[in-house]
């Protein structure tokens, strides 16, 4: 077996990469929370100090994390999930509330969020069922644990953050990536199609389509074996599903998410309540322009127009100091980190290294796209950071520990040839 030195092997691109998403989020923060006398750059009275302290903190976190052997990571994945279920858990009793959402833990000055860090916590554990599995998803058993594993954080976590236990359904892609069959995504997509149709249609053209759309498939879809009683159950329970839409908005979602979905497909709304948000950050972005109105020239940034815009509204201070070619290198930045986290997925030999790797991918892309998407009204606002960009302790240290254990992974392949 070779030893080859771990951090001699380990991608520095990913690294510089990720260096310069936390300097370029460091320094839209700077310029979205800092007060009209300029204090220092250390002030942990300032938003911006305190981001700064959290920076530092994550460089002797990260000589921790490569510094363990990468065998601590998969012997440990059922502890470390556990532990991390119980600090959801935990929320229901020592939780503090903000906003409505109880989903951080208040210790000192501090607030620590357990979701966060619960991310890593079920991409360990998959990737060790799957590494540990031999069928590689064919049988219905194992489909049925995997979608488990990240079904219970999912559900414990709805009832404190929907916007954060949204993102854990993005872990479907990993398990269609190792063997899932393609139906349980169709599933998906469809259902989410004919939620937002029927909140915008009447129910009978959607029922109407349906049956169209079903007796087309039937007729031409000659390479498979076509049942018609399968094709008449699918109808019923699609419609059966449409009528259930009004029942689901009317007397499930809460106030604010029912706002949300409103400015997304929309519907009339108060551009002072909760077309607010989305609003500022519209005219924030446009008013940068191709080149952006300068740093710390933001006129929109600088009178606090946009509602936390040091957290999941950073982008607009990208979008209005840095404009059109700002905000596209940022981006750019992002992709290529994209690309390469896949690159570096795919040349693992170990199926634990893999899906640990596409599990970092789908969390951070995820993320990435639910950002941007919603500062930009293609996506209701749901509360989540930028990764690596957005202000906050917890989010930080938790990419920083989801991206880095990865790298450790990858770093140590040479070894386990």
């Amino acid at each position: 077996m070779k030893n080859v030195s771990v951090q001699k092997n380990i991608d520095w691109i990913s690294i510089l990469l990720y260096a310069l998403l936390v300097i370029a989020g460091w320094i839209n923060i700077y310029s979205a929370s800092l007060p009209a006398e300029t204090t220092s750059i250390f002030d942990l009275s300032q938003i911006y100090g305190r981001q700064l302290l959290f920076i530092i903190f994550c460089i002797p976190l990260i000589v921790l994390i490569v510094s363990i052997d990468t065998k601590f990571y998969e012997k440990y994945a059922m502890v470390f999930y556990i532990i991390g279920l119980l600090s959801i858990l935990g929320l229901f009793v020592f939780g503090k509330s903000v906003k409505g959402q109880t989903n951080w833990y208040q210790i000192g000055g501090f607030g620590i969020q357990p979701s966060e860090f619960v991310k890593t916590t079920t991409a360990l554990l998959l990737a060790k069922f799957l590494s540990d599995s031999q069928s590689h998803l064919s049988t219905f058993k194992e489909q049925l644990i995997a979608l488990v594993i990240i079904g219970v954080p999912t559900l414990l976590i709805l009832k404190h953050d929907t916007g954060s236990a949204m993102l854990f359904v993005s872990l479907v892609f990993v398990l269609y990536r190792e063997g899932l069959p393609s139906w349980y995504l169709w599933t998906g997509f469809i259902t989410i199609i004919l939620f937002v149709a029927s909140l915008v249609v009447k129910p009978g053209i959607i029922i109407a389509s349906i049956v169209l759309i079903s007796a087309l498939h039937f007729y031409f879809n000659k390479k498979i074996t076509r049942n018609p009683l399968i094709y008449i159950i699918l109808v019923v329970i699609m419609s059966a599903f449409v009528f259930s839409v009004d029942y689901v908005y009317d007397e499930v979602l809460e106030p604010h998410q029912k706002d949300r979905i409103n400015v997304l497909i929309g519907e009339d709304v108060n551009l002072q309540a909760e077309g607010y948000n989305l609003n500022q950050s519209k005219i924030a972005i446009g008013s940068g322009g191709w080149t952006g109105t300068g740093f710390l020239e933001g006129t929109q940034t600088k009178g606090g127009f946009v509602p936390e815009q040091h957290t999941d509204y950073i982008f607009t201070t990208v979008g209005e100091e840095w404009g059109f070619a700002g905000a596209s290198f940022v981006i750019i930045l992002f992709v290529c980190l994209f690309f390469r986290l896949i690159h570096l997925a795919e040349r693992q030999k170990k199926i634990f290294n893999r899906v640990y790797g596409y599990s970092v991918i789908c969390f951070l892309f995820i993320h990435f796209a639910f950002n941007i998407t919603m500062l930009i009204g293609l996506f209701p606002t749901i509360g989540v950071p930028l990764p690596f960009f957005s202000y906050g302790g917890s989010s930080l240290m938790a990419f920083t520990v989801l991206l880095f254990i990865f790298l450790k992974l990858d770093a140590n392949r040479i070894n386990e040839w």
